[in-house]
């Protein structure tokens, strides 16, 4: 129960605290490995999202950064949190896979009828012994598997693999302008490592509030793919502040993370599809106006999105040739002349760090 006296953070102040921990309220010279162990890792479904992602919020980030940590497995793509793909610093792919196991556990149930009779156990020692002798594509892992249970769904045996199993996806996949087919291996064997030990629930609280925070319980538990987190929180609260939103929901946070005054401007960013301040939180009105809240998907497929005054404002697509990316931007609302010009120049820079030596020309259209 929230209680009367706790204070009340709008979603004004919620989206300058959260732009402020993402690293999109001014651009800041960090490290790129530095950056995707703050944030927890990156969304990284498609190859090029993490790039843009970085590029939106450090200030000296140039791509080839992100793709020769990738090249040296300093950073690694791997199923994690909501079941999709993140690019995460080689610790946290070995560190935070165990603890999101109990979720990956819960999808290979989805499948149970396509898996009847198939031994678990050993469908995980025949994947690790094919993935480990050398990388594999799905489409080889799942040939193998069913010349080992003919009869099972093949979907099935393939979620089952990449659920039972730490897999990641070994470069080229995901190299900037050099990204291959995926191939996967599992964790240790790419990283040449064990984890020291595996993340656990009452640490991995306190980085998705300095990431991600204030929030909820629901808000992590949404972020993370896991339930039942609400014990962690209950240990953790003496040592944390409890705040409320505008809508009576109890929300945490680290006592010296920053929570900006609500009037601090927030410059304009162009975002990649997928990127983690839209999909981390049970409730995105600090950050999606509930008008716009179904604008930015189509069927299964997510649209890159700008962000204008810290809040989703629109759509943006580039379309490039070797000489030149032309940027077009979809506003879902009005626009000031000022607000445009502030965008078109950060489609000048973001063009600038991504296509470096490219013409770019902006325009406010269809996406």
């Amino acid at each position: 129960m929230v209680s009367r006296n706790t204070p009340v953070l709008t979603a004004r102040a919620l989206n300058r605290a959260t732009l402020a921990r993402q690293l999109l309220l001014r651009r800041t010279p960090m490290p790129a490995e530095h950056a995707v162990a703050h944030l927890v890792g990156l969304q990284a479904q498609n190859t090029k999202p993490p790039y843009y992602a970085l590029a939106a919020r450090l200030a000296d980030f140039r791509p080839e950064e992100l793709s020769t940590l990738m090249e040296a497995r300093a950073v690694a793509r791997i199923v994690t949190m909501r079941s999709t793909i993140h690019t995460h610093t080689a610790d946290d792919v070995l560190a935070l896979r165990p603890l999101v196991q109990p979720a990956r556990d819960r999808e290979v149930g989805l499948f149970r009828k396509g898996l009847v009779g198939v031994d678990l156990d050993r469908l995980r020692t025949v994947a690790r012994e094919l993935v480990e002798e050398r990388p594999r594509t799905p489409k080889e892992i799942r040939e193998a598997l069913l010349e080992e249970w003919p009869d099972a769904d093949p979907l099935g045996l393939t979620v089952a693999a990449r659920c039972l199993l730490p897999l990641v996806q070994v470069t080229p996949r995901g190299l900037w302008d050099r990204s291959g087919q995926v191939a996967l291996t599992t964790a240790e064997a790419w990283l040449g490592r064990s984890a020291a030990r595996p993340a656990t629930p009452d640490e991995t609280v306190l980085r998705y509030l300095a990431a991600f925070g204030p929030a909820s319980v629901k808000d992590m538990q949404t972020w993370s793919g896991l339930t039942r987190l609400r014990d962690a929180f209950e240990r953790l609260r003496p040592g944390l502040l409890t705040f409320q939103d505008e809508y009576g929901a109890e929300l945490f946070d680290l006592p010296d993370a920053p929570r900006p005054d609500p009037g601090t401007p927030a410059p304009p960013r162009l975002l990649p599809e997928f990127d983690n301040l839209l999909l981390s939180h049970a409730d995105r009105r600090r950050v999606v106006p509930q008008e716009y809240k179904e604008r930015t998907w189509k069927g299964n497929q997510a649209y890159r999105t700008f962000l204008v005054d810290g809040f989703l404002a629109g759509i943006w697509r580039p379309e490039e040739t070797k000489e030149r990316v032309t940027v077009t931007l979809r506003p879902f609302g009005t626009l000031t002349r000022e607000q445009r010009a502030a965008l078109e120049e950060e489609a000048q820079r973001t063009t600038a760090v991504v296509s470096p030596g490219r013409t770019c020309d902006v325009r406010f259209g269809t996406v």
